[in-house]
């Protein structure tokens, strides 16, 4: 607890300077809640860092906040009639921050490491159906695919898919020197303090008007917001909903709603007994209330979750909930042999989520009320991520709360890495370690189906099945709450949760 004040003070300290500062040029200043993880893009697997790296990297294409693939990096692409050939061609005069020529080499070499199982990238499988990539010019090339690829394009949009300087590929400090081609460069990275983007006066397209971009990682909520209050922050995300209408009643801030494609969730351990039991699991869910952790924890700045990915991807489809029913829950868990309960484990971040850790102090006390002894283990972001990341031989966690946001908008996304049994960690993202063959036949089905109607229909399908099997506890889908002074005009929080500087100008 000292460690985390004291880091607060230090970042408040930060945040003065800043400000002093910004009064001579257009510093922008983000109070976020955790700090980056990575600044390899290929190895970043979270948000937070992501809304950093997404300022010095690009895509081939993005995804719009209306749900819409656009060409970024990428300006063009052609579809053979079989379906397995992609024609890309490639925006002309883009160069990496360190000269290197962006180019149709550098987007195979990109591609290539990314699919290296060496690199152990989270997000491969997004482009595993990528057989073989061929330069045929300067800027174009071809992507041959084992087979049609329905999700490919929107998963091109994904910012884990960002082009790097191939030159930076063998530099050994690569998780802290980013080489990419987008508006900002990184100026300076001390770790749980600051970490400061600058202006890139030679990109591609219109230069920023910011001249930085200092994003400050302070956990607690409070913090962040009197950051805001005073002026020296500019934003705050993860505002604490008890605080929304407080704050939205000052007269130079705004708390800005916009809904999200996050699902908020807790893992269980599928591999280690006794969470190999679906009753077990069954009983879990119907032992929370989540309908009053929406209402009296978030404030309302959520939705119950009625299937394992939120509205607004395509591919949803209701599945129903787990009623509230501590005696369900009771009689399951001694059907499972638990007649008296039992004691587990609740991993959860802090400062990561809305009201994340709080959350959890919820549902360790509706776990009490059936028997079951939670007790919970925080850590900071990064460790928290390297201690519920181990494989399943490793791993001891039995219980983790975690968010899966779907930045390409797409079902294949949402359930794919973090469900499909062949992305079970070290892999992809599925912490869950579970492995169902009727969930992953109808995943693979999704992948190759070009029919929108009939891809729909398997994913509605596979819900079901994920539902009733309950490898998670079913919670909720956030909305995402960011304080933003009045003086900022062109701040982007996007669906997707990335917040884009890129257009910002301070009045």
């Amino acid at each position: 607890m000292f460690a985390s004040r004291s880091r607060a003070l230090v970042a408040i300290s930060v945040a003065f300077a800043a400000l002093a500062v910004g009064m001579a040029q257009q510093d922008l200043v983000i109070a976020v809640g955790t700090d980056a993880v990575t600044l390899d893009v290929h190895g970043v697997t979270d948000v937070p860092t992501f809304n950093v790296t997404g300022h010095m990297f690009e895509s081939l294409f993005r995804l719009t906040p209306e749900g819409d693939v656009e060409p970024l990096l990428a300006t063009g692409y052609a579809v053979s009639d079989d379906g397995t050939v992609v024609t890309l061609t490639l925006r002309e005069g883009v160069t990496f921050h360190d000269g290197t020529p962006f180019d149709a080499a550098a987007v195979k070499a990109n591609i290539e490491r990314v699919q290296d199982p060496a690199l152990a990238n989270a997000f491969a499988t997004l482009i595993s159906a990528i057989q073989e990539v061929t330069v045929t010019g300067e800027h174009s090339l071809e992507l041959r695919l084992r087979a049609p690829f329905a999700p490919l394009l929107p998963h091109l949009t994904h910012s884990s898919l960002g082009m790097m300087s191939p030159a930076t590929f063998d530099d050994p400090e690569l998780h802290q020197n980013p080489v990419g081609t987008g508006p900002f460069v990184l100026e300076e990275w001390v770790r749980g303090e600051r970490l400061v983007l600058a202006r890139h006066d030679g990109y591609w397209g219109e230069p920023a008007t910011l001249d930085t971009i200092t994003f400050l990682p302070i956990s607690e909520g409070a913090t962040r917001l009197s950051l805001v209050q005073t002026g020296a922050a500019h934003v705050a995300t993860h505002v604490p909903p008890q605080d929304v209408e407080r704050i939205d009643a000052l007269d130079d801030v705004t708390v800005h709603k916009v809904d999200s494609l996050r699902t908020i969730y807790v893992f269980f351990n599928n591999h280690r007994e006794p969470f190999t039991d679906p009753r077990v699991r069954q009983a879990f869910n119907h032992a929370i209330d989540k309908e009053a952790i929406v209402e009296f924890v978030l404030g309302g700045a959520g939705r119950v979750s009625d299937a394992a990915m939120a509205p607004g991807v395509f591919g949803y489809a209701a599945t129903g909930t787990y009623d509230y029913d501590p005696a369900r829950a009771r009689a399951l868990l001694a059907e499972a042999g638990f007649p008296d309960g039992m004691e587990v484990t609740l991993h959860s971040p802090t400062g990561r989520y809305m009201q994340d850790i709080q959350v959890a102090e919820a549902l360790q006390s509706y776990l009490a009320d059936v028997g079951v002894t939670a007790t919970i283990v925080t850590l900071e972001w990064a460790s928290y991520l390297a201690d519920i990341g181990r494989p399943a031989e490793e791993s001891t966690v039995q219980l983790g709360l975690m968010g899966w946001g779907v930045s390409t908008g797409d079902a294949d996304q949402a359930l794919f890495n973090v469900l499909h049994g062949s992305q079970r960690l070290p892999v992809g993202s599925n912490r869950s370690f579970y492995a169902s063959p009727r969930f992953d036949e109808l995943l693979d089905r999704g992948r190759v189906e070009t029919d929108e109607a009939a891809r729909r229909a398997i994913y509605a399908e596979a819900l079901q099945v994920v539902y009733e099997e309950a490898p998670w506890i079913f919670l909720h889908s956030e909305r995402q709450l960011v304080a933003i002074r009045d003086e900022v005009e062109g701040l982007r929080v996007l669906p997707t949760e990335r917040i884009d500087a890129y257009g910002v100008t301070l009045r």
